[in-house]
């Protein structure tokens, strides 16, 4: 499967990846390429998390074979990470216990991006996480 770029609009690369813990790495490589095509390396390792934390859920909880990811840059030095899937189950974000492996990535996520949230879609939903950068000129 290949990336595709956005052909008109805001910049904005996406990807259809299977639903399998493997795709997160497929993910982090979208993310940190279209980071660099727009310049902002500095996103780079915290967006590769978000999306790993964003596909890792999809794989856990979706339904369906594949899920989408989405990197836009809606404004400068601004990108946003989503993930799409086929289940309409909002994430519920909670702290995990400390013998659990599962219930950080949210947390995660909150942390590092300076937005996020959920979009319902009539098939599913987009979960998506928004960093901002330094503007440069």
């Amino acid at each position: 499967m290949a990336a595709s770029p956005r052909p008109i609009g805001h910049p904005g690369y996406s990807e259809t990846l299977p639903r399998v813990p493997e795709s997160a790495a497929a993910a982090r490589r979208l993310v940190r390429v279209a980071l660099a095509v727009w310049g902002l390396e500095d996103m780079a390792d915290d967006g590769a998390l978000i999306v790993s934390e964003l596909v890792s859920n999809a794989v856990q909880h979706a339904r369906r074979e594949s899920v989408r990811v989405i990197i836009e840059c809606p404004a400068a030095s601004c990108v946003r990470i989503g993930v799409v899937d086929f289940s309409r189950v909002p994430p519920s974000r909670r702290g995990p216990d400390d013998e659990s492996e599962h219930g950080r990535g949210l947390p995660l996520v909150a942390a590092l991006a300076k937005d996020w949230g959920t979009d319902p879609l009539p098939w599913g939903k987009r979960v998506w996480a928004e960093l901002h950068g330094e503007v440069r000129g």
